[in-house]
């Protein structure tokens, strides 16, 4: 049965993906910075721009969060699923996902911060024209 409405899981799942890919982001920063590439600036600049924006839409979705009192709690991890307590308003509702799902989900999330990254931003659109 669900409890909370389809918008606050919306918002709370994002939240949670969100925050998982920023954290495959800053592992990927890391990686960059004490790897063996030759040319390591365009990269960094890259995840640095992506890590920007997810965490202003973190910011965003935490605001949304906090005045919808949603919250979510990890309660488990195993090899095949992580379990995730959703609460808001005294309703709550536990969600297991299985792990490669979850994977597929941070995988869109870092690919959809990549090309919002790797568009040309508007100040520099309008300079050009």
């Amino acid at each position: 049965m669900r409890y909370l409405h389809e918008d606050e899981l919306k918002i709370a799942t994002r939240f949670l993906f969100l925050s998982m890919a920023m954290v495959v982001i800053k592992q990927d920063i890391a990686h960059f910075q004490n790897g063996k590439f030759k040319i390591n600036e365009p990269y960094l600049e890259l995840l640095e721009k992506m890590a920007s924006l997810a965490r202003n839409e973190r910011r965003r979705l935490r605001k949304v969060m906090e005045d919808r009192k949603i919250q979510v709690v990890r309660l488990n991890k195993n090899d095949s699923f992580s379990s995730f307590l959703f609460l808001c308003q005294g309703r709550e509702e536990k969600r297991n996902y299985f792990n490669p799902v979850i994977r597929k989900e941070v995988e869109e999330i870092i690919r959809n911060l990549m090309k919002k990254a790797l568009q040309p931003s508007q100040a520099s659109a309008a300079a050009k024209t």
